[in-house]
């Protein structure tokens, strides 16, 4: 992890000014004032990792923007999902050639940020005067890093509860929305023939730690201590939920995916009617709406100690290896494509949530959820939907104890046992910092 932040740091031309945060600008920062409208013409690139079904949304706003602003060309350019779209960043960041804009997943952006790769969006978000109010608190924070806004959300979800509304409002039951209510909605929605689960109550991820994260923090434990020197996920409290999972994966009423091919395999058994509820991205719920032959609903993650669920997908930002007058046409372009104005049309567009609180209380907004009512329970949880934990080597560290719950599952493994284990790993990483 020290080789990648110290290439990127190496790599990248750094900020000599700026704000230390989104409300306030050093006097001398060139962005602190409004500087005379310059028309000449200028091209930005704006690397993404939109998939094919987002690109109308996305070639509506670059038109939409350049009606605006006819002197700045956005040339987008699509690099692949999130992990290719950061290795050619990286690569781009060592030669000193990178993109004015891009999309960055959410849990990279402390290191690109560490190593001063992103831009401070701060001075420009004081002298435009943005409202930073009307986002949701935490989609936000997600951006953030160091008392520095180094991005704005864009294509955000959360995890969510799908689930089979037909069949649980004919077997009378809700979905749980605190732990103490899960172990009696379990029992009501298993179906088993013998020993063999045919129906399982409940189902969630394996594959990606995302989904776990808001459970060890709902049921009251810690990822890593306050110092940030030693890993957590093996104290008592972070165990809590995983023993509680490997009690109703035993019993039959719990599926955990795992392995290749498992979210689709998820997915599919959810829409045969073979899983009552999972737990998927809220990027997903319209899936599930136009391919089930039931009604479905949506809950928001269950909680006991608190009830959160963590931000998911990308945010844009702009590099700070760029000349000036391509970072004005990037700050442009990012202000656009995040604007409240515009939230509903590129939230249903895309599929993904909307970030600005005033824009789902307009005609528009209030439309777009009647026509897609599941999104009710997040938008009522807006500023429940909390950021990633934010550290260098989240990345590396979170995929040993994600391996640890696969090991569980795979292995019948004892979750203390393999949380154990995973600490020492990830505690080699964190000395490593």
């Amino acid at each position: 992890m020290k080789k990648f932040i110290s290439l990127l740091a190496i790599a990248t031309v750094l900020l000599t000014s700026g704000c230390s945060g989104t409300n306030t600008a050093s006097n001398d920062s060139p962005a602190a004032t409004q500087p005379p409208e310059d028309t000449t013409p200028v091209k930005i690139q704006y690397w993404h990792a939109h998939a094919e079904n987002q690109m109308g949304g996305v070639k509506y706003m670059i038109e939409q923007f350049q009606n605006k602003y006819p002197h700045i060309t956005v040339e987008p350019v699509f690099q692949g999902g999130y992990s290719d779209l950061q290795q050619k960043l990286q690569a781009a960041i060592a030669a000193k050639d990178v993109p004015a804009v891009t999309n960055i997943e959410v849990s990279a952006i402390p290191s690109f940020s560490e190593s001063g790769a992103l831009a401070d969006l701060g001075p420009y978000i004081k002298r435009d005067k943005v409202d930073t109010a009307d986002f949701s608190k935490g989609m936000l924070d997600a951006y953030a890093f160091k008392g520095k806004q180094v991005g704005f959300p864009l294509i955000v979800s959360t995890s969510v509860m799908v689930y089979n509304k037909t069949l649980l409002d004919k077997l009378g039951v809700k979905p749980p929305q605190t732990w103490s209510e899960i172990e009696a909605y379990n029992q009501k929605v298993t179906l088993k023939e013998g020993d063999k689960t045919t129906r399982y109550a409940l189902a969630v991820p394996g594959w990606d730690i995302w989904y776990h994260d808001p459970w060890i923090l709902n049921g009251g434990g810690t990822i890593l201590s306050k110092d940030e020197t030693k890993a957590t996920v093996d104290s008592p409290e972070s165990l809590r939920y995983l023993n509680n999972f490997k009690k109703w994966f035993d019993d039959g009423s719990l599926q955990i995916g795992v392995g290749k091919g498992a979210s689709d395999t998820m997915r599919q058994m959810f829409l045969d009617e073979k899983i009552g509820m999972v737990q998927h991205s809220s990027a997903i719920i319209k899936t599930y709406v136009e391919n089930a032959k039931f009604e479905v609903g949506v809950s928001f993650v269950p909680g006991d100690k608190t009830r959160i669920s963590n931000i998911g997908g990308a945010g844009i930002v702009m590099m700070s290896g760029v000349k000036d007058n391509q970072k004005e046409a990037a700050w442009k372009f990012i202000n656009f494509m995040t604007s409240a104005e515009h939230n509903i049309k590129w939230a249903e567009a895309v599929g993904y949530l909307p970030t600005h609180k005033s824009s789902v209380k307009t005609d528009e907004g209030k439309k777009y959820q009647e026509k897609w009512p599941q999104y009710k329970a997040v938008l009522e949880n807006f500023d429940n939907v909390t950021p990633r934990y934010q550290h260098t080597a989240y990345t590396e560290f979170s995929n040993l104890y994600k391996d640890a719950i696969n090991k569980m599952v795979l292995e019948k493994g004892d979750p203390q046992k393999v949380m154990q284990e995973a600490v020492v790993k990830m505690n080699k990483v964190l000395a490593d910092q």
